[in-house]
């Protein structure tokens, strides 16, 4: 199948304009040199450039499955940036995050998915938990869907929770193979009766060559600093091999995600 390669944008940040205080990570609205808002994701953050990773990937992932994300950049901070932030806790997290960043692009307007008042069809629902299944994203839950509307369409945001096995690489091989335990907790898990349609048509567009390509994104600076794998080149390795084994053995996440959509009726 043919495929355009995926290509990031590359943006300075200009201005600092508001934190967004959720969860540890302390993400914040910001104006770039393109005149654009983003929300810009910080490596300085508690979990680091793991959750840059997880949010790259898992980003471009569900872009090329035709799911909408808004646009994902590389956002750099200079470091003179944090110098006149008068909160403390703020300045240090510029500080430590000075050099490329991740950012998606904000989506002004935009209100929080709630699926007590919309409800979405069978064949999206499925395509969402099939690819969260996949990612191993545990933050797609009814306290916290991750998904907004704007424009009458549903978007996908925040995948920096997913792929969590790259927080202790023991294991990664076997882990790739695991059925997705926490689908139990899935906002979208009672509609999503297509998954095995799903499944299909999603294994056919995740071909090696896509995936790798997505994974040649992640920037050689966030994968330095760890004694797993001996080079960056070595860890986007042990990421394809990790994506493409589960896609290989999808019927073990599907056969779970059934299991727990079986106990929910």
């Amino acid at each position: 199948m043919n495929f355009s390669l995926p290509q990031l944008r590359t943006v300075n940040v200009t201005r600092y304009v508001t934190p967004l205080r959720e969860g540890g990570s302390l993400p914040a609205i910001a104006e770039a040199d393109d005149g654009f808002l983003y929300v810009l994701k910080f490596r300085g953050a508690g979990q680091g450039s793991r959750a840059l990773i997880a949010e790259l990937i898992g980003g471009e992932i569900a872009r090329a499955l035709g799911l909408k994300v808004p646009e994902i950049v590389f956002a750099n901070l200079d470091e003179a940036f944090g110098r006149t932030e008068p909160d403390e806790e703020i300045q240090d997290l510029l500080k430590a995050s000075v050099g490329l960043n991740l950012a998606l692009h904000y989506l002004s307007g935009a209100i929080t998915f709630d699926p007590a008042i919309t409800r979405l069809d069978a064949k999206p629902a499925s395509q969402i938990v099939w690819l969260d299944c996949l990612l191993m994203n545990v933050d797609r839950t009814p306290r916290n869907t991750n998904m907004l509307t704007w424009h009458k369409e549903l978007w996908l945001i925040d995948h920096g929770a997913a792929l969590y096995f790259h927080h202790s690489w023991d294991n990664w091989r076997e882990q790739a193979k695991r059925p997705f335990i926490l689908v139990k907790d899935h906002v979208l898990l009672p509609g999503a009766t297509e998954l095995e349609t799903v499944d299909a048509e999603f294994k056919a567009i995740l071909t090696p060559e896509r995936i790798k390509a997505i994974v040649a994104l992640v920037p050689d600076e966030w994968l330095t600093g760890e004694t797993t794998f001996s080079s960056p080149h070595e860890y986007r390795e042990a990421y394809a091999e990790f994506l493409l084994t589960r896609i290989a053995h999808s019927e073990i996440f599907i056969k779970e995600a059934q299991h727990a959509a079986g106990i929910l009726i």
